[in-house]
């Protein structure tokens, strides 16, 4: 029980260094929360500051999903990795440095989920990419890229587990999609490609 409360803190903290603040606030001196929508993640940097910028905040937060995860996983195994891939995305979408608030944590759920499942995340991926392809919504891809993430686990037949660990990170993804589920109903979402002005 001490190893899984170690490592879960222990990834929750990791999780919890917002690489969308940090990239503002070094090379652009901004704190992105007080610009566009105010979410400190890749498609709010890429609106506000730049390609450049998104591009490394969306490969360093993928990275700490990825890396955690696959760590956990060779050291102690599947359950290790699960419960450890699930606390680093809690620290991202919900940050101790950042007042618990962060990111919707997409990035970071696909680094986990590519560390874990690669299989079902190459997938659930695509869908995403088709989605945000055709509709320019980058939240519908990202809500349809979670959402189907669990469903390619259960057809690719992993086990119950990593079934419900899978719906257990749509369900986290979906839930910090909500104001972006009001405004896509709304027809008010920002698509892809929109900047906001600084």
């Amino acid at each position: 029980m001490a190893k899984y409360i170690i490592a879960g803190l222990i990834s929750y903290l990791i999780g919890s260094v917002s690489w969308a603040y940090l990239v503002c606030k070094k090379f652009y001196g901004i704190d992105i929360r007080k610009y566009g929508s105010g979410n400190p993640g890749t498609t709010n940097v890429l609106r506000v500051v730049g390609k450049k910028a998104a591009a490394l905040v969306y490969v360093a937060d993928f990275m700490k999903g990825f890396l955690v995860a696959l760590i956990a996983k060779w050291i102690w195994g599947d359950a290790m990795g699960l419960f450890c891939g699930l606390f680093i995305v809690i620290g991202h979408d919900w940050s101790l440095f950042l007042n618990f608030n962060g990111g919707k944590g997409i990035a970071t759920s696909m680094g986990v989920a590519f560390a874990l499942a690669p299989k079902a995340a190459v997938f659930s991926t695509v869908i995403g990419i088709i989605a945000i392809a055709l509709t320019r919504y980058v939240s519908l891809g990202s809500i349809l890229g979670s959402g189907t993430f669990p469903l390619f686990l259960l057809l690719f037949k992993f086990r119950a587990v990593y079934v419900v660990y899978g719906i257990l990170l749509a369900a986290v993804a979906i839930y910090r999609h909500r104001s972006n589920i009001e405004r896509l109903l709304a027809g008010k979402e920002h698509k892809l490609g929109e900047k906001v002005k600084r």
